[in-house]
């Protein structure tokens, strides 16, 4: 009996496939310019610990969401590299995977139990991947701040 591994659903599969990081700022900038020009194409904006998004976010939140977290990013993480946020194809994302600064114990993935992102920009409708993590509360707030 040949069982596969792979979730049924497409947003996990995409989740749980190939991802690059923007480690440098610079890199974090070009990435930012892409999704920005492409900010009407229907992005889910998704904070890991609330409830999945079941529609796209209008341009002009996407634009909001992008200003607010680079600056949490650049405020939190005073490294001069980036490397915690990785997307599927840099240079054409469909899934954008953000870690919070406060929250990043091993992303790389080399350990057993690597951390989840804080949050998700996907051209796929999420599913709540965050059902057995703790989200750290200030976070939430962040975030039902930022849409409240």
């Amino acid at each position: 009996m040949n069982q596969s591994c792979d979730p049924p659903d497409p947003f996990l599969r995409a989740f749980r496939g190939s991802f690059t990081a923007a480690l440098r700022w610079h890199q974090l900038d070009a990435l930012w310019i892409r999704v920005r020009a492409r900010a009407a194409e229907g992005w889910y904006l998704y904070a890991l610990g609330e409830a999945p998004p079941r529609e796209v976010s209008a341009a002009a939140q996407v634009l909001h969401f992008i200003d607010e977290i680079d600056r949490l990013l650049r405020s939190e993480h005073q490294e001069d590299y980036c490397g915690i946020v990785y997307a599927d194809d840099l240079d054409s994302p469909a899934l954008i995977k953000i870690y919070d600064p406060n929250n990043l114990g091993v992303v790389c993935g080399s350990s057993d139990n690597p951390p989840l992102p804080g949050w998700t920009i996907s051209k796929l409708a999420p599913v709540d991947i965050a059902a057995t993590q703790l989200v750290m509360k200030g976070r939430q707030r962040w975030w039902r701040r930022l849409f409240g």
